[in-house]
């Protein structure tokens, strides 16, 4: 009888759906928006009865509708667009999300809402929808104009952001206070998390792909990106994150494969189902009574969302050195919400903090703004006119001045390749010393298992601990020897650009050469001390450490050779993979 009922409900669902996504094809609308009226019209709240008797199995239905989006965005972001995206897309999506977090908040609090919606609120206003947006700008045809490509950026900040509020939101909630210590320990965890998980994704998925398609069965790729995507989805879970984060960055690691093209044309009938059923099931919970009790609130929230990302988008775009004109279709373009903000609503309705009218109040604020996104792009070149006309002489002349001077202090020639370079080196360190961070951190989570594995042969708990730091150092030997490498070349130069013959004189060769090895020597100093403290758990006493540090060094200077080439061998996969991909998606 239960398999009939659900039949029942997928039947009305995909029907009502079908007809009015036609309906508002034909209006030029958004079909995300008819998806939300659908399930408006079926929902339980519209007279004269509800026409959805399982209502769970569709909420399970919309949550794999969660993954699939989330997978898909990962799918459409790669690590080069991110690197691409430069500062305009950093400082308008940061400064978007600090304002619209800030405004929204102090909305909720001036309506007498209490803190948690309040806080939700403020996020769910934070990040623009991608789906509506990218439409907008096909429907248009302005998908290749440089403000266009400015808004891409942004939205590829966002994406990322948004992943971090949710982890945050996930551990206020739980907490039920924020203090600054574990905002920083949450995001520094992430961060971690997600560089742990990217590295080594980008190695071994995209190969396990290449290997899967040389059978060239659509239906084995399939299964297999999806088994992978589950997979993974859970593993986050279980590490005690968001299902969206695991979606998401399977998905950014999928992005980097030689597949990518093959993957999304497979997963979007998919995706498009599950999506829908989700967009469907966010129209099931809107009761119309809310929407005319909170009628106030919606209007003033709607005008809030359109002014704050024209501002905060607008003068991001500004600062970051883009003209008038470009910074205000940048901010006119990013002036709505969408599925992320469905996302955070749901995520405080799962946890059970926020109260029921915040969901509702969202989606009608998202459903507005999605109607107003279009018309204002278009009145963007307009509007930008007249402001044009109406600033005064002067103001024109001092901001045309700041955009030429930004221009004229960017490092050209040598100095922008030195800084290109230092950017490498140091991003190179970060990512070997995130992946040295995770072995330790694993060390220490695994403790516990790892101990009573050993009682059979070692009894002694400080003896147990000794084995495991023990086994976490070497196994980050071959990182460890790479960053301190990279730390030497990066002092080399430090020391040929610093130390200038004219202050050291005849000395200067000499000086250089002790710059260039003091720098690499205190540098791991601290990354040990940091090792250390992030591994107090699992630190043995002060005369095991000894015996494990000259085990390590004689372990070093034996293998000195060995551990520089796994690690090039690792360094090389990893380029390789991520030059196919670019070739590939080329």
């Amino acid at each position: 009888m239960h398999a009939i009922s659900f039949i029942q409900d997928l039947a009305v669902i995909m029907l009502v759906a079908g007809v009015v996504t036609i309906l508002f094809h034909r209006l030029k609308q958004p079909v995300v928006l008819g998806y939300i009226v659908a399930g408006f019209i079926i929902g339980p709240h519209t007279p004269p009865f509800g026409l959805i008797h399982d209502e769970d199995t569709i909420k399970t239905l919309a949550e794999l509708g969660v993954i699939f989006l989330m997978f898909c965005l990962g799918l459409e972001f790669s690590l080069r667009k991110l690197f691409k995206v430069g500062a305009t897309a950093f400082i308008a999506a940061f400064l978007e999300i600090v304002l619209m977090i800030w405004i929204g908040f102090e909305i909720g609090r001036w309506f007498g809402w209490n803190t948690m919606d309040s806080l939700f609120l403020g996020a769910i206003l934070a990040i623009s929808s991608t789906t509506i947006i990218v439409k907008a700008l096909n429907d248009l045809k302005m998908k290749n104009e440089r403000f266009a490509q400015l808004i891409f950026g942004v939205l590829i900040v966002e994406d990322i952001l948004g992943i971090g509020i949710i982890a945050l939101l996930s551990g206020i909630a739980v907490s039920g206070a924020v203090s600054s210590g574990e905002v920083f320990s949450t995001i520094g965890k992430l961060s971690l998390f997600m560089i742990v998980a990217l590295v080594i994704g980008i190695l071994l998925v995209p190969r396990l792909l290449a290997y899967v398609a040389k059978f060239e069965s659509n239906e084995m790729l399939l299964i297999t990106v999806l088994g992978l995507c589950f997979g993974f989805c859970l593993l986050v879970v279980k590490l005690e994150y968001s299902m969206v984060l695991g979606a998401f960055l399977i998905g950014a690691i999928m992005a980097e494969s030689r597949q990518l093209l093959k993957i999304e044309r497979l997963i979007e009938p998919v995706r498009d189902l599950f999506s829908a059923i989700f967009f469907v099931a966010i129209g099931l919970m809107i009761d119309p009574q809310v929407l005319v009790d909170y009628a106030w609130p919606i209007v003033v929230i709607t005008v809030a969302v359109v002014l704050g990302k024209m501002l905060s988008c607008g003068m991001g775009a500004f600062i970051a050195g883009n003209d008038g004109r470009t910074s205000l279709r940048v901010g006119m373009g990013l002036s709505q919400i969408g599925e992320f903000s469905f996302i955070i609503a749901a995520l405080g309705m799962t946890l059970q903090v926020t109260s029921d009218f915040l969901y509702p109040v969202a989606v009608a604020v998202s459903a507005i703004t999605t109607l107003l996104t279009p018309y204002l792009i278009r009145a963007a070149d307009p509007l930008s006119l007249k402001l044009g006309n109406v600033v005064p002489r002067r103001l024109a002349r001092v901001l045309s001045l700041y955009g030429e001077w930004l221009r004229n202090i960017q490092p050209q020639g040598e100095s922008a390749m030195l800084a290109a370079m230092i950017r490498r080196i140091l991003l190179q360190v970060g990512v070997n010393l995130a992946l040295v961070i995770a072995i330790f951190f694993s060390g220490g989570y695994f403790a516990g298992r790892i101990g009573t594995w050993l009682n059979e042969w070692v009894t002694d708990v400080s003896q147990q601990k000794a084995l495991i730091w023990g086994a976490a150092l070497l196994l980050s030997l071959p990182f460890l020897i790479a960053a301190y490498r990279k730390l030497k070349a990066l002092s080399m130069l430090l020391a040929e650009m610093g130390v200038k013959p004219e202050m050291a004189g005849r000395h200067t060769q000499r000086v250089r050469r002790v710059v260039a090895e003091v720098i690499p020597l205190l540098s791991l100093l601290v990354i040990f001390l940091l090792l250390s403290a992030l591994s107090a758990s699992i630190l043995p006493t002060s005369e095991l450490l000894l015996v494990i540090a000259v085990v390590a060094a004689g372990v070093v200077a034996l293998l000195w050779r060995w551990f520089i080439r796994v690690h090039s061998r690792m360094q090389i996969a990893l380029l390789e993979t991520l030059e196919n991909s670019r070739d590939h998606s080329h």
